[in-house]
């Protein structure tokens, strides 16, 4: 059953624990185990009537449950034989994103992903997934290698952004996230982008750019996080839940906004509650992918990549279409 819920689950909640005292009544009677049956049932059509009718907002809080399943999770679910590589080349190791070579039913990868941590320690030693410069930097020198070498890339979205402290600025975090925007959109090999929970602005943009980008289904992907919007718009982060409303900004949403390619369906509950059925279909849609880029040439690929994100921003207005 449900252990750590979120505000809006607490029906859930409520229902699960009362299941739970029954399941573990020794002397239940028959009556109980009909009633058991019942509160089983209403259990289900309380969690997808809730689920279907979750707000902007709440689709953010799911993206950010501290159970949702993280890159080092993905790894350990679906990919074989990974030798982690670390290191810049001119700084430091930045641990908020984790770059290394690896095997998906046999195909190889490199592998890029933000981590934001488990434990409070670990969560502090990786900025909570906020990577500074160095870490793109990092993603970058990785992915030239997996150029060099033939190799396709994955990259795995999951950051609130880039670390905006001032030792990030003061080595280039604009500058490094630029360069990899130049850089991704004309590396000569496939590149798969997956968003497996929060999409935050330049910072997951910097390993965003690609040949195919999809979204989980309770992922978002916006310039700005609802609070940081809520605080310019109305000087009060209160406002997220009308901020996170007023961006579009959830995996439906961005599917009509022709943002992403695809949404991938979550366990009812999100990809905490099963995160091992979660990765195979996100290994699913990987391997189908790749299928498709890899018969295309380099430059039916290159061009491919650059119509696409030609094409984002463009819209009708009157009878004439204008891009941004």
């Amino acid at each position: 059953m449900i252990n750590d819920g979120l505000p809006f689950e607490k029906p859930i909640l409520d229902l699960a624990r009362k299941i739970e005292e029954l399941e573990n009544n020794p002397s239940a009677k028959e009556k109980d185990l009909e009633t058991l049956g019942q509160l089983r049932k209403m259990y289900d059509d309380l969690r997808r009537e809730i689920y279907a009718k979750l707000t902007p907002w709440e689709r953010v809080l799911v993206a950010r449950h501290p159970q949702r399943p993280q890159t080092s999770d993905y790894l350990a679910l679906m990919v074989d034989d990974f030798v982690e590589l670390h290191g810049d080349r001119a700084f430091r190791d930045d641990v908020a994103i984790i770059t290394g070579l690896g095997k998906i039913d046999g195909k190889r990868f490199l592998i890029v992903g933000h981590q934001k941590g488990k434990t409070t320690r670990e969560r502090l030693s990786r900025s909570f997934g906020c990577p500074y410069p160095e870490g793109y930097r990092k993603a970058l020198v990785k992915m030239k290698l997996a150029e060099k070498c033939g190799l396709p890339i994955l990259t795995l979205i999951d950051t609130p952004g880039a670390h905006p402290g001032i030792g990030a600025e003061e080595r280039g975090q604009a500058q490094a996230i630029a360069a990899n925007l130049y850089e991704l959109a004309r590396l000569k090999t496939p590149i798969i982008c997956i968003i497996i929970g929060e999409g935050g602005s330049g910072g997951a943009l910097g390993i965003a750019v690609g040949d195919k980008l999809s979204i989980l289904e309770n992922a978002y992907y916006s310039v700005i996080s609802p609070e940081g919007c809520a605080a310019i718009l109305w000087k009060n982060a209160e406002n997220a839940p009308q901020a996170a409303a007023a961006l579009h900004l959830t995996a439906k949403d961005l599917l009509e906004l022709e943002i992403v390619d695809e949404v991938l369906q979550e366990p009812l509950g999100g990809a905490h509650r099963d995160p091992e059925k979660t990765a195979q279909t996100v290994k699913e849609a990987i391997l189908r992918y790749l299928g498709e880029l890899q018969p295309l040439s380099t430059q039916e690929l290159l061009e491919r990549r650059y119509k696409k994100y030609r094409h984002l921003g463009r819209f009708l207005e009157g009878a004439r279409e204008v891009t941004l």
